[in-house]
């Protein structure tokens, strides 16, 4: 049906025919009854989305698309969201692709993805145009068989007339994931394909990696999959109940654990079956933590069971308590975590093991996570593991104006121990900041190193010649760390050194190089602004805390897991 609609001369002008007085506008191919809504609409400011039927709603969009009508054209598409189903997610995506609606065609193919099978079945599959199928098509998280999507495309060709179009879409099927009998029962007899091509995907297939196959897999993003509720179980380990049950709370020497014996060949770990393909970029597992110990590890995923890539290796690393994972995208069915180390004995014990795909931005240096947010912190984990101080991790938990003569601080004497800082897992850092006590004019000298073993250390900062106060801020070329030992090696007070507060990397927009001048430095600003300093007592003090903590000296018996 057409509408004829005499427009007046106000509603169009610019020299076309259109704006001629009394000019008659022929809209094509748009139905009466979308019109009369957006009539109603420019009239009311209100439109009535649910009343109207689905193909009424798309020459609706299709209206205030041409119209310019943008906040209609939003509510609209946004109301498409919500009633999207098998039967009409084809058609509102061709028609979300022709307008360029990006947020409702991301809607539309998230929607087509998670039901794949039952859209290749639908009719409206039929009437997808040839980009729109094609963009389906390519999508890693179209999540069919090859031969659902080969079949489909057999109807789509023989409803759209063979021809270039066939070859096209053809073109998009993954011959190297099917089987040689789906390939030689299936394909073959359908005469779509050039035997030719047969041949490549038996050869790519013979003579490929399994994991370097273009496999598809299930998109959920942000959303943990390694649960019951995906079909996610352990399928090998000891105690397999604990690990998916997403119970990070209660569990100790006993219970609340899944574990193997760490072995040398590796051949031993727990090992997780997803309920199906499934794209994944991020892992999340908490080791076991009820006391200091530190593991080492490697993580690993598979469709076969077969063939493995090695997706995460902490293996020379110490890690301790709750792991945030990074990795380049992969389809997966089978994820492998392989412990190679503990600090106590040979059992690696795994708390909770969580997987999924993120949106989250995240940079990698040779598979280590850099950050862009300081970790050093009791949230991300890290502790202070040697140091004295009035209460544990006092260096850690970002008060940077409640310290005194007595308590906010972490010290140790000069020329015996350290203030040591294990971060929960190994990253890639380049800059450290750290306060200094300043409630007098007193200075420092110091220096820093790194570890990832707390065996071999790198010095990355050496301030033990030059005077330092308050806030330091300090960059290093970036490099692997798990541990950061601060040394005092002199007070202008006394014998002891004592950090106010620590953070890796720097929060600051300032980035100055180690080796700079103290407190003539214009990046290190004495605290007078950030702490009010106390009033300093007459009688000497030395500013060991009266009832020290030493992470470091204060050990418990350790556990037999």
């Amino acid at each position: 049906m057409r509408c004829v609609i005499l427009f007046p001369r106000a509603l169009l002008y610019g020299g076309m025919k259109e704006s001629q007085p009394q000019a008659e506008v022929t809209l094509e191919e748009t139905r009466a009854e979308a019109f009369s809504m957006l009539l109603n609409y420019l009239y009311t400011g209100r439109a009535s989305l649910s009343s109207a039927r689905e193909e009424v709603l798309l020459d609706f969009l299709g209206l205030a698309h041409r119209y310019g009508l943008q906040p209609l054209e939003d509510s609209t598409s946004e109301f498409l969201r919500t009633i999207l189903h098998t039967h009409n997610v084809c058609l509102v995506f061709d028609v979300a692709s022709l307008y360029c609606l990006s947020a409702l065609s991301a809607a539309c193919c998230a929607f087509m993805d998670r039901r794949a099978p039952e859209v290749l079945a639908s009719d409206g599959f039929l009437t997808l145009s040839k980009t729109a199928l094609l963009t389906v098509l390519r999508r890693d998280s179209f999540a069919a068989s090859e031969k659902e999507i080969f079949q489909a495309l057999c109807h789509w060709s023989r409803q759209n007339g063979e021809g270039s179009a066939t070859q096209d879409v053809m073109a998009a099927v993954r011959l190297p994931l099917m089987s040689l009998t789906e390939m030689l029962n299936v394909v073959r007899p359908s005469g779509l394909l050039n035997p030719d091509d047969l041949l490549d995907a038996i050869k790519t297939r013979s003579e490929s990696r399994d994991m370097d196959l273009n496999y598809r897999g299930m998109l959920i993003p942000e959303e943990n999959i390694a649960t019951m509720k995906y079909g996610a179980q352990v399928v090998k380990g000891e105690l397999k109940s604990a690990l998916l049950d997403g119970d990070t709370q209660n569990y100790d020497l006993d219970h609340g654990f899944s574990r193997h014996p760490i072995e040398e060949d590796g051949r031993a770990g727990l090992q997780i079956k997803l309920g199906q393909a499934s794209i994944i970029n991020h892992i999340r597992i908490l080791l076991w933590d009820r006391d200091s110990r530190s593991y080492s590890y490697y993580i690993e995923v598979s469709m076969d069971e077969l063939d493995w890539v090695r997706v995460v290796d902490h293996s020379k690393y110490l890690c301790r308590s709750w792991q945030n994972l990074f990795f380049t995208p992969r389809v997966a069915r089978y994820v492998r975590i392989v412990g190679t180390h503990n600090t106590v004995n040979k059992v690696f014990h795994l708390v909770a093991f969580e997987c999924m795909f993120t949106h989250r931005s995240f940079t990698l240096e040779k598979g280590i996570l850099v950050p862009n947010e300081n970790v050093a912190t009791i949230a991300a984990c890290s502790s202070v593991i040697e140091g004295v101080s009035r209460s544990r991790n006092a260096l850690l938990n970002g008060d940077t104006h409640n310290y005194d003569w007595d308590s906010g601080y972490t010290c140790h004497q000069l020329g015996s121990g350290a203030i040591v800082i294990q971060l929960a897992q190994p990253y890639t850092i380049g800059s450290l900041r750290l306060l200094l006590w300043d409630c007098d004019e007193r200075s420092y000298s110091y220096y820093i190193e790194i570890s990832t073993n707390q065996q071999q250390w790198t010095k990355v900062v050496d301030r033990t010649k030059v005077p330092c106060r308050s806030w330091q801020t300090l960059k290093f070329d970036k490099q692997p760390a798990s541990f950061i030992r601060i040394v005092g090696t002199n007070n202008t007070a006394n014998e002891v050194f004592h950090c106010v507060h620590f953070e890796c990397p720097t929060q600051l927009d300032t980035e100055v190089k180690e080796g700079s001048l103290g407190q003539a430095s214009p990046f290190e600003s004495s605290s007078t602004s950030q702490n009010p300093r106390p009033m300093q007592p007459s009688c000497t003090h030395s500013l060991l805390p009266s009832q020290p903590s030493s992470s470091s000296s204060s050990t418990s018996s350790q556990p037999h897991l």
